[in-house]
């Protein structure tokens, strides 16, 4: 489920749209010619056999507005944004247009590929709009917003006598539970250690820059030095398995969590789906587990009467700059669905999370078949202020691609975490150039 491309894609994406930004026949400041028929739209995707939302979506808009058909366009995941882009050089692409990568929407907006929608109206409290927005024009809207929480395993906790997280755990809490689970799990028989981590670079930048309210566009980046010194230190213990050993053997946080080599597992609520169909179908074990709300720098923002800080971004749905002018008021029909309360339940029902969190919608979520039924679960999945792990600039990708670079020479241990930070500084700024 991570949403992340190498570089070269990204470098694909921009020459593409660069060649492309004249080919929009859309025009933002006409208005839209309301269609006197039956109007069907091409909305991409990908992984649609195994990615029931687009679906799931254009179904229950269509049960809604009988005269208005979403047909799907599947795009190789991995490849998701080169594809696409090149369908919208050739004048072939989808009428609306999934944002599956925050990062990508400058390089989109500069291509002219797409619509201007701020006429969308979004209900109050949905997140990850403010990610659309560039230079105060939106450019999509959200439809679901993923966050980071803390998943854990009861049977492995009671196995070690350790207590369960109560929410008002803090980054020491977290690596005292970790050693305290690989100790009590060992001595009980086990092999489990007290923790995974996986080995993208956001599970340790994307804490830190939410919870030390980091700029990455700024290209200081002193402010991870700590989040890292917990992560090794974790590593060097033992309590989790070492960067160098996942990496090698191609180790799934989908693996070592369902089938018990770790207690614990930060990742996002994404995966509370995966999890759920996982242990249904057999491919994890059977056991009780839970969420929490991701661990704290400190108490401030800890504990039940506060609100956690997490990172994650949005996936929100655009239009094409070159769409029929007779489709847009269908288009932003469905845009304003998706993002609405409607949509929401829809994303809910089958286990995804959406952008908007309203109590109906958390009921709705926590009701799915195999969902933990706790009050911490459904405190860590509705209650936080999340932060944009990618910031909406034409720079995010590149600086992305070199604070990747500086994660893995730390995480294996090929350069001390100072070096490796003021090597990345050095090259934001000449590579890059900093805000």
């Amino acid at each position: 489920m991570k949403r992340s491309y190498a570089a070269a894609a990204g470098i694909a994406v921009v020459a593409t749209l660069a060649l492309a930004g004249c080919s929009g026949g859309g025009d933002d400041a006409a208005a839209p010619e309301e269609s006197s028929g039956p109007v069907t739209l091409s909305l991409s995707g990908w992984s649609l056999d195994t990615t029931p939302e687009f679906q799931a979506l254009a179904d229950a808009f269509h049960e809604e507005n009988p005269d208005i058909t979403v047909e799907l366009k599947g795009y190789d995941a991995a490849e998701y944004n080169t594809l696409l882009t090149a369908d919208l050089a050739a004048g072939s692409g989808p009428d609306i247009i999934t944002q599956k990568e925050v990062k990508f929407v400058p390089t989109f907006v500069e291509g002219g590929q797409l619509l201007d929608v701020s006429d969308v109206e979004l209900p109050d409290g949905i997140s990850g709009a403010k990610s659309y927005e560039v230079d105060g024009t939106a450019y999509a809207v959200p439809y679901r917003n993923d966050s980071w929480v803390l998943y854990y395993n009861k049977a492995l906790f009671d196995q070690a006598g350790v207590d369960y997280p109560d929410g008002s755990w803090t980054w020491d809490d977290y690596s005292d539970a970790a050693a305290a689970l690989t100790e009590g799990i060992a001595a009980a028989g086990g092999s489990a250690k007290g923790a995974y981590l996986h080995n993208w670079q956001s599970t340790v930048q994307g804490f830190a820059n939410a919870q030390s309210d980091g700029d990455i566009l700024k290209g200081e980046y002193d402010y991870m030095e700590p989040f890292y010194d917990n992560v090794l230190a974790l590593q060097s213990a033992g309590d989790q398995v070492d960067f160098n050993t996942a990496k090698a053997n191609q180790l799934t946080y989908q693996g070592e969590f369902g089938k018990q080599n770790a207690a614990m597992l930060q990742m996002g609520t994404w995966f509370v789906a995966t999890l759920i169909a996982q242990q249904a179908s057999g491919d994890a074990d059977d056991f009780e587990w839970g969420i929490a709300p991701i661990p704290q720098v400190d108490s401030s923002t800890a504990g039940l009467d506060n609100t956690p800080v997490t990172f994650g971004d949005p996936t929100g749905f655009g239009i094409n700059a070159g769409i029929d002018e007779s489709k847009v008021a269908a288009a932003k029909k469905f845009l304003a669905f998706a993002a609405g309360e409607e949509g929401a339940q829809v994303l809910a029902n089958i286990g995804i999370t959406p952008a908007l969190l309203t109590d109906p919608v958390v009921e709705t979520y926590f009701s799915v078949d195999g969902a933990p039924t706790d009050d911490l679960s459904k405190f860590a999945y509705s209650t936080h202020e999340v932060h944009p792990e990618n910031p909406t600039s034409s720079k995010t990708a590149a600086i992305q691609g070199i604070l990747g670079d500086m994660h893995t020479a730390i995480m294996s241990g090929s350069k001390s975490v100072s070096d490796a930070i003021k090597e990345a500084q050095d090259r934001v700024a000449s590579e890059v150039g900093t805000d």
